[in-house]
């Protein structure tokens, strides 16, 4: 049965290495219809603070792949400010937090935050953003 895509998806990291091998997955795969990137967790949280003042929410991604370490707002900045958006945007997205660190505590750490679904162990397989955008197919799940 045909499946809806999601129609944006954010990356927030550093990296780009990373970036260009996980938005050519993404892309060549067709697993989502749009890409936006973000080196930072300011650039990002920037932007997400006025996706409020835009008409019906435009440009709200229906996933979010967000790095911890970064230069100028890392990823646990990041969480702090995103809690400060609007619930009706943060409702919208399915946030993931991607990190190359197997620690324990932050894992813990990250999944602690009502807003993240899930920690991801860089590098990211294609098995796993499939499973991520098929969640995002079934969204209305428990969570």
């Amino acid at each position: 049965m045909p499946q809806t895509k999601p129609d944006l998806t954010c990356i927030i990291d550093d990296d780009n290495l990373y970036l260009k091998i996980v938005s050519r997955i993404i892309e060549s795969k067709d697993l989502c219809k749009d890409i936006v990137i973000f080196k930072n967790g300011k650039e990002a949280i920037d932007h997400f603070s006025t996706l409020v003042d835009l008409p019906e929410n435009r440009r709200v991604p229906d996933v979010i792949f967000l790095d911890l370490n970064m230069p100028i707002m890392d990823g646990w900045e990041f969480l702090d400010e995103f809690l400060k958006i609007d619930e009706a945007v943060r409702q919208r997205i399915t946030l993931y937090v991607v990190s190359s660190s197997i620690d324990p505590r932050d894992i813990n750490r990250a999944k602690s935050f009502e807003t993240v679904k899930d920690y991801l162990v860089k590098p990211l397989s294609l098995e796993a953003l499939k499973k991520v955008f098929q969640f995002n197919d079934d969204q209305g799940g428990t969570s």
